[in-house]
């Protein structure tokens, strides 16, 4: 909050505006995960600080639109249109967000009132404003932008609509419908804006991927194993990969025939999957080239379940670690390597034993140390097939383990042919 505060001064005397109205207008966009920079950039814009761009809207194809100018005047085709309600500046507000699209390309935008347009319509917009968004201009349509049908229907090559598989959708995508198949349902508490709040969360999938789900205003039609067909969802980015939400406006219709979902996870080499920043699925063969310290018999907190040192939790203090089995293995198949953390069910089928057996083992042997070593012995320099969930952070490339079957194929040559297969 100092950095916003220190940038809120900066701005009011550059500008020589109140102190109080930058920080707001500061706060506003914050709010939608704009980094300071580019939130100052915009405020500059607002209050006539210069942005490079003119004061008077020019009329311009959505490919010539950059954040250089201030406002412009467009006619476009909308393509999809979604529902959500954000806090700005201490109230809730409800928003329409979706992208248009003309000859030249596409653009999002997010309008501030209800103009009245649904997807498919051609409109004419007026004094739209422009801003960075996630390094991409957008547009926004607010209390001096003027909206109406357009004399002829603007041709594009985009479908309309926003009906979407799992696999083609994006971070930031907004009124988006899906048919999928509700693998996997929780609900829980967490501290929301308004103190606690009820959520839903899981996993969804179709015939081309399966994607992590959240529900903020839980839909009691969401139930595993259920189909259906979900309206007006937005997507955010979870451990690199996309995510579904639903707010308050969407919408949960049971189906009546099955999804047909898919059993596979997309086969990629370990560069392709590491170079993609994230992924919730995804099948990689490789050879293990180290068990990590850290593996093994270890201790949890019981009430966090992180593991646990000497008995000292880093968010608990001191607490009575409970055992646990775990493997951190270096994969490698040639083009790069990954971290696989392989949960305890997993592991104990490697070991060969359970947590009772493997504290037996550490007693006999009056080290613990003896677990990890029988561990190593089955793994290191043998080949996997394995799958599960890919994130990718400053500290590295991990993958959280679902499936870990020993692979007949070399490594390196299927490594190959998958970069070939991405790259054509």
């Amino acid at each position: 909050m100092m950095d916003v505060d220190n940038k809120a001064e900066e701005l009011a005397s550059a500008l020589g505006v109140t102190k109080q109205e930058v920080k707001a207008d500061l706060e506003s966009l914050l709010e939608f995960d704009v980094p300071l920079e580019e939130a100052a950039q915009s405020v500059r814009r607002k209050h006539g600080g210069g942005g490079g761009g003119s004061s008077t809207p020019e009329t311009l194809d959505l490919a010539g639109i950059s954040t250089a100018q201030d406002s412009v005047n467009v006619t476009v085709r909308v393509l999809t249109q979604g529902t959500r309600t954000i806090r700005y500046q201490g109230e809730d507000v409800t928003i329409r967000e979706g992208k248009l699209a003309d000859s030249s390309g596409t653009i999002s935008y997010t309008a501030w009132q209800d103009f009245g347009f649904e997807p498919g319509d051609s409109i004419v917009i007026g004094n739209a404003g422009v801003r960075e968004w996630d390094g991409r201009p957008e547009l926004n349509l607010g209390q001096s932008t003027t909206v109406s049908m357009a004399d002829d229907t603007v041709a594009v090559d985009q479908a309309i609509g926003g009906d979407s598989d799992l696999i083609d959708l994006e971070p930031g995508d907004r009124g988006r419908n899906v048919g999928v198949r509700i693998q996997e349902v929780d609900s829980r508490t967490i501290d929301g804006r308004d103190g606690e709040t009820t959520i839903l969360s899981g996993v969804l999938a179709d015939e081309t991927a399966r994607l992590p789900f959240t529900d903020w205003d839980p839909h009691p039609d969401l139930e595993a194993g259920g189909d259906c067909r979900i309206k007006d969802v937005y997507i955010r980015e979870f451990r690199g990969s996309p995510s579904v939400n639903l707010s308050e406006f969407s919408t949960v219709e049971p189906l009546a025939e099955p999804v047909d979902v898919t059993d596979s996870a997309p086969q990629l080499s370990l560069a392709e999957a590491v170079d993609s920043g994230g992924l919730f699925d995804v099948e990689v063969v490789g050879n293990v080239l180290e068990v990590r310290d850290g593996s093994g018999l270890i201790e949890r907190c019981p009430d966090c379940g992180r593991v646990i040192q000497n008995n000292q939790c880093r968010t608990h203090g001191e607490v009575d670690g409970e055992d646990d089995l775990r493997i951190k293995a270096i994969i490698d198949d040639g083009t790069d390597t990954v971290t696989a953390i392989i949960g305890s069910e997993l592991t104990e089928e490697i070991y060969g034993g359970d947590v009772s057996d493997a504290k037996e083992a550490a007693r006999d042997a009056m080290d613990k140390e003896v677990v990890a070593e029988t561990i190593r012995e089955r793994l290191v320099g043998n080949a996997y097939r394995v799958r599960g969930s890919l994130s990718v952070d400053e500290y590295g490339p991990n993958l959280n383990v679902e499936s870990f079957e020993e692979a007949d194929e070399d490594p390196a040559a299927l490594a190959t042919a998958a970069l070939r297969e991405v790259r054509q």
